[in-house]
């Protein structure tokens, strides 16, 4: 990890948060990721490079999930606990961009904390999942269970990525399973558990600021009419739009070639007063 990038942390009275931020812009920007099997802080270099671009417009901020998180940890209470890290922080007026899991999170905070967020924007994420959609959380919490660490990351590429990415992607995959802790593990499962019975269709209807949803038409892990749903409980609320990806799998946000042009685009348009 480079110098430039230094992982600091917010301490609240019963929780810590660690993440990361770059760039000097005046604007505030909040990324939440999804799952992942080990901290995204890890890769805290290769994230801020990929989004340099928004550096001269925003001062970028990337959160991870709590320390120490709690046996049994839902999206509201990871929602709860992000918006009290922002409000510790003092961030407001914040462009939000949450991400799979993280795009829930983003969902659920905006809902409950309205005059904080100036724009939202959410990707390859769900604000409903049934049955049928938890069981590949379910079957990634059991890889964990078992301590089947190669398996597990193998699954969860082959789930996320585009099949082509996948394939050129098992060497990297299985090479970074071996640096997998017990503590990634349990962090996972909660996470992964966290995904049983959302729903955020009520919370949308709180939502006020303006909306980008991006979706992928071969997501395997949420499926597109996540994206789709949500879009239409957004479609009265200011400024809602949806964009869907077609090749780019769950992790079209990172795999798709022009999607933080898109993103950058949304966030730089004009709100109307």
């Amino acid at each position: 990890m480079s110098d430039r990038i230094r992982i600091e942390t917010v301490n609240a009275g019963s929780f810590s948060m660690d993440y990361f931020r770059f760039g000097r812009g005046k604007g505030t920007l909040v990324i939440l990721p999804g799952i992942s099997v080990q901290s995204v802080m890890l890769y805290a270099d290769s994230i801020a490079g990929a989004y340099r671009m928004f550096g001269e417009d925003y001062t970028v901020y990337v959160f991870d999930r709590r320390r120490d998180m709690p046996a049994s940890y839902s999206v509201r209470d990871m929602a709860r606990d992000t918006a009290e890290a922002f409000q510790l922080l003092g961030l407001e007026g914040i462009d939000l961009f949450g991400t799979s899991q993280g795009g829930s999170v983003a969902m659920a905070a905006a809902s409950e904390h309205p005059e904080m967020i100036r724009k939202l924007v959410l990707g390859s994420t769900s604000a409903y999942v049934d049955e049928a959609h938890y069981q590949i959380f379910e079957r990634w919490a059991d890889l964990a269970r078992a301590g089947k660490r190669a398996e597990l990351y193998l699954s969860f590429g082959e789930a996320v990525y585009p099949r082509d990415v996948f394939e050129q992607s098992r060497g990297l995959l299985t090479g970074l399973a071996e640096n997998v802790t017990d503590e990634d593990l349990t962090r996972f499962i909660i996470q992964s558990e966290a995904m049983r019975g959302i729903d955020l269709t009520e919370d949308l209807q709180r939502i006020s600021c303006p909306a980008l949803v991006i979706g992928s038409l071969d997501d395997r892990v949420l499926g597109a009419d996540a994206s789709i749903n949500i879009a239409k409980h957004l479609k009265g609320q200011k400024g809602a739009v949806l964009y869907m990806y077609n090749g780019y799998g769950h992790t079209a946000y990172d795999t798709a070639p022009d999607y933080k042009e898109r993103l950058l685009s949304f966030l730089s348009q004009r709100t109307e007063q």
